[in-house]
């Protein structure tokens, strides 16, 4: 079989140094460097890229990674020449890379507007320096996530602003709404417009003057009046009304806004739907005792919502480490800054796992410690030998342990005291005296006693040099 018939992209991979000086040399052919052009080292592809004999094709698919290596490259010009729509032999994200250069040349910009794909087509209307002839054109693109693009254009001339405004597009009217320079008139049809999403990204601007606020008020869509709801800036009979709608979305977004009268918090609290009760749960202003009273509500969501906050009260923290869910109570174990009452409940956690998260607190101090190392659960005392400090009477009964996995992590712990060692190298379960064998501390007797013991293992560890 020659090279030609087995194809070069399935040969194996030459070395770096070889295929760079394969990948350079002038007289090198399509075929290798086409083969060159999947190596796995990028510096060979990024020479593939430049080298003037590459296919087209193959330029096309290095163009995403090396697109300046592609446009320098010398053989271009001629192969532009020979194919004038070269760029849609290119896939789409090679001709996207080759737009994202500065000062894309002008033949790239034209081969962008004719691709095929719109993702191309999308990528050039977002270029900055596009002359108003090509926005123009991509205004009456067959694409709606191309004329979307050109809506979003900053200097998008008046007349193309009306144009994209009564898109048949909800999506491209959406992006004309959101624009700061959208005369007054665009701006109220779209606050009537059929599509909900349009009605909400017209609620969500800064500058909505009060008659397109009243509009918006009576709208059907819960969206539309969540994102209303979310206001500071509304009249005071719209915002009343808001916080008490039938829709829950509604209620909840109320009370988003920075600021809401003291009486919608007590409303909210004892609001039917717990998507309100959660999100008045996140307000900073809900106070000590309200976070104690949410931290005991029936919803899941709710106590959840809690566990955002830093600020909770020693009350509701303790209410959220007796929680009926685990990953609750295992949060609460792992936040900083527990109170000793927190942490006692947590001790009395039916969940291993939650006792194993506490075992390696730095802050749970020698008693409670020596409560876990008595634990009736082995895989919370394994984790007691793995904290920083457990004290010299808790390793004495770790190493002594019935279960050879905490002996094997308190054989580890570098603050072990030295009259247990001897045990342990005398130890039944030969991964104690392997976990012994590797420390650095081990006295020159023991080491030499473990260097004869009889796992193979065990004595190779004995051997290696202490690092």
């Amino acid at each position: 079989m020659t090279f030609s018939e087995l194809g070069p992209r399935l040969l194996p991979a030459p070395g770096v140094e070889e295929a760079l000086a394969a990948a350079g040399a002038a007289q090198a052919t399509a075929d290798t460097l086409a083969g060159l052009s999947v190596h796995p080292d990028s510096r060979v592809r990024a020479r593939v890229a430049r080298h003037p004999n590459t296919p087209v094709e193959v330029l096309g698919s290095l163009a995403p990674m090396f697109p300046r290596e592609v446009l320098d490259n010398p053989g271009l010009p001629l192969m532009r020449l020979a194919r004038p729509n070269l760029l849609s032999v290119f896939p789409a994200e090679g001709v996207t890379a080759l737009l994202s250069l500065p000062g894309a040349h002008a033949w790239v910009t034209d081969g962008a507007l004719r691709h095929e794909d719109f993702s191309v087509r999308a990528a050039l209307a977002a270029r900055p320096d596009l002359g108003e002839q090509r926005v123009t054109a991509l205004a009456q693109d067959a694409g709606w996530q191309v004329r979307e693009a050109v809506a979003r254009r900053p200097d998008l001339p008046e007349p193309l602003v009306r144009q994209l405004g009564a898109d048949d597009d909800y999506d491209v009217r959406k992006a004309v709404a959101a624009r700061p320079d959208l005369p007054g008139d665009v701006l109220r049809t779209l606050a009537g417009d059929t599509h909900g999403t349009v009605r909400a990204s017209v609620a969500r601007r800064l500058d909505l003057p009060l008659d397109c606020m009243l509009t918006l008020a009576a709208d059907g869509d819960a969206d539309v009046l969540a994102t209303l709801a979310r206001r500071v800036d509304l009249p005071r009979d719209v915002r009343e009304w808001l916080s008490a709608h039938e829709q829950p979305p509604v209620r909840s977004a109320a009370l988003q806004a920075w600021s809401v009268p003291a009486p919608w918090l007590d409303r909210a609290e004892h609001d039917a739907d717990a998507e309100v009760r959660a999100a008045l749960a996140r307000r900073p202003d809900a106070g000590p005792e309200r976070l104690a009273r949410l931290a005991r509500d029936e919803s899941e969501s709710v106590r959840r919502a809690l566990l955002d906050r830093n600020d909770l009260p020693e009350e509701a923290v303790l209410l959220l480490a007796r929680a009926p869910e685990q990953d609750i109570r295992l949060h609460v174990a792992s936040a900083e800054g527990l109170t000793p009452a927190v942490l006692d409940a947590l001790l009395k956690d039916a969940d291993t796992a939650v006792r194993t998260i506490l075992a390696v607190r730095p802050d749970l101090g020698p008693e409670r410690l020596g409560r876990l190392a008595a634990d009736p659960d082995a895989e919370v005392r394994r984790a007691v030998a793995y904290a920083e400090a457990p004290g010299e009477a808790v390793l004495s009964g770790l190493a002594a342990d019935p279960n050879a996995g905490v002996r094997r992590a308190a054989a580890r712990h570098p603050h072990l005291s030295p009259a247990l060692l001897p045990r342990l190298a005398a130890d039944s379960d030969e991964g104690v005296r392997l976990a012994l064998a590797g420390r650095a501390d081990l006295p020159a007797d023991l080491r030499d006693q473990l260097s004869r013991d009889p796992d193979e293992s065990v004595r190779a560890e004995a051997e290696a040099p202490a690092t």
